[in-house]
């Protein structure tokens, strides 16, 4: 018989999840580990993640180039313990039981590194928090 709680879990999702839900997730993945379950998606996914993203990212030690934009399903929202929208409006499904958090961040959409790097900065410290938050 386990004692240990269940991991949380968390789902980031905004339009294209080729940007600032890609970079949220890899954050909350490379510092929970294993210890939260992590998942990303878009209301209407990119063919391929933002290379300015991929390259920020690098930056900080973090390879997200073999990451691939998802579509938002029900079942990752009904699946999730914590839903973070960011930017994506009301395009995300509501269910009772889970907590949702809406992240005002400006959109890297065809930007380059140079402007990615301070939303990657405030996604970090924000990713921080909610860890912090789950007691993960």
């Amino acid at each position: 018989m386990s004692t240990t709680a269940p991991r949380p879990s968390v789902l980031f999702v905004c339009v294209h999840n080729a940007g600032r839900s890609q970079m949220a997730a890899a954050f909350l993945t490379h510092l929970a580990g294993d210890r939260v379950d992590v998942r990303s998606a878009g209301s209407a996914p990119a063919d391929t993640v933002n290379p300015g993203v991929v390259a920020a990212m690098r930056e900080v030690g973090i390879d997200i180039s073999a990451e691939t934009p998802k579509i938002l399903t029900v079942d990752a929202v009904q699946a999730s313990d914590v839903v973070i929208t960011m930017g994506c409006g009301d395009t995300c499904p509501v269910f009772p039981g889970t907590r949702y958090l809406d992240w005002t961040l400006e959109d890297p959409a065809g930007q380059g590194v140079d402007a990615v790097r301070p939303i990657r900065d405030d996604i970090e410290g924000r990713v921080r928090g909610l860890l912090a938050e789950l007691g993960a």
